[in-house]
């Protein structure tokens, strides 16, 4: 029988039996959970996480850990532990949002269905409003600075790219790739800002993009500007933080609006990353429309590190292996990545807030959970102004926390075995 690393690494894996929490079944504003004894005991445990456990409301602290069992046939179910949990605390979710981005992008390929037409097909983008950038076909030898759906979802998984972001936002449109989300179960999220200083009336227009076919080099598929013509309402309101933010260069007095940005409460990002990891785990209705290929493509971008990876484009000394795994190595630049752990994350870092949704899966320790947390490092509380407590609170705390579970999950009792003493390197996934 194939073990449950081996099944991920060909992208098929076990069913889900049973499930629990919003992740399972996403809901609109979910009501704020009580916190979970288990991991209210784990926190206070370890002396690292006190300074901002105990001032968890200063910090805005949230976090999801999810224990992972499997029976006999290796069939996971799910029991989730959260503390502060509550999806009417906003937080600026930064880069999270690439994650359903780029499933989505994959997602519109296979559902566009037109010959010629793949995440390798180059890619040019054009303007047809204020605020957009244009993008043209690059002629290169090097496939992997080719601009195409592949080698952005590569850049924003890799390394958080945001120009990346931005074309690939562009590409499904503001209001198709909303109402998509919808459909899949989280009506309460809301992407619809490009990573650029655009306005909110600029960010509900699109720019108009061509694909060519990558055997013949003709022209495969035009998608012509688009615009969301009826604006999004706000699931919280008005939302204001800071006693003071940063524009034009100068401090402004009194808070910054953050209203009209992108909204991703923990609770949904963490169940978009439970369903990419396990497809099964959700109803099909909730599914992306993925192929084997796409979840192959997208668990070896969310696992490797910018250097393991092959990219080319990220091969110098500053993307560091730790460059994109707060949760335990805390992004220090000498960390090397432990062969026997490996990590499928998605990570935020704006505005004074720092996040990362996981999914470790560990043969030296034979355990596999999910871990999710974000937390507010903003001291002075002026936005924008790039004075932010990530290196000397945040990271080290994420850092802490990541080997914290580790560590209980190392010894929790499970029923049967579960994950191999080891498994192989998987190929690079083009």
């Amino acid at each position: 029988m194939m073990r449950p690393l081996a099944l991920l690494a060909c992208g098929f894996l076990g069913t889900l039996l049973s499930a629990s929490g919003p992740a399972a079944l996403p809901s609109s504003l979910a009501p704020a959970r009580p916190d979970s004894p288990l991991l209210d005991s784990l926190l206070h445990a370890d002396a690292r996480l006190l300074p901002v456990v105990e001032r968890a409301e200063e910090f805005e602290l949230q976090i999801i850990y999810t224990q992972i069992n499997r029976d006999a046939q290796q069939r996971p179910t799910f029991v989730e532990h959260t503390y502060r949990l509550d999806a009417g605390q906003y937080f600026n979710p930064a880069s999270l949002v690439k994650l359903p981005t780029v499933a989505l992008a994959l997602e519109k390929l296979n559902r566009l269905h037109h010959p010629g037409l793949t995440r390798r097909s180059p890619m040019s983008t054009g303007t047809a409003f204020r605020c957009q950038t244009p993008v043209p076909y690059i002629a290169t030898a090097d496939s992997d600075r080719v601009n195409t759906v592949g080698n952005y979802a590569k850049r924003m998984l890799l390394v958080s790219d945001n120009l990346a972001y931005n074309r690939l936002y562009e590409f499904l449109g503001q209001r198709p790739l909303n109402e998509r989300l919808a459909e899949l179960g989280y009506p309460e999220t809301r992407i619809v800002r490009r990573f650029a200083p655009c306005d909110t009336a600029a960010n509900r227009y699109t720019n108009p993009i061509e694909f060519r076919d990558p055997a013949t080099g003709q022209v495969s598929y035009r998608q012509p500007a688009a615009v969301n013509p009826r604006p999004f309402d706000f699931p919280l309101g008005r939302i204001s933080k800071g006693r003071a933010h940063q524009a034009g260069g100068r401090i402004v007095p009194g808070p910054y609006d953050f209203t009209t940005a992108n909204y991703l409460p923990l609770h949904s990002i963490t169940g978009m990353l439970r369903t990419l990891i396990f497809p099964e785990a959700v109803p099909a209705s909730q599914r992306f429309q993925l192929t084997p290929d796409d979840y192959s493509f997208l668990r070896y971008y969310l696992y490797q590190t910018p250097h393991s990876s092959g990219y080319s484009l990220y091969q110098p000394a500053r993307y560091f292996d730790a460059y994109k795994k707060y949760l335990y190595y805390g992004r220090k630049p000498a960390l090397t990545a432990e062969p026997g752990l490996r990590i499928y994350n998605i990570v935020g870092m704006s505005h004074g807030y720092l996040s990362d949704v996981a999914y470790f899966a560990d043969s030296t320790n034979q355990s596999e959970f999910m871990l999710s947390a974000v937390l507010y490092v903003n001291k002075n509380g002026v936005i924008n102004d790039g004075t932010y407590e990530y290196d000397t609170v945040g990271l080290p705390f994420l850092a802490a926390l990541g080997q914290q579970i580790r560590r209980y999950e190392a010894t929790r009792y499970r029923p049967t075995a579960y994950l191999p003493a080891g498994f192989s390197q998987s190929e690079a996934i083009r």
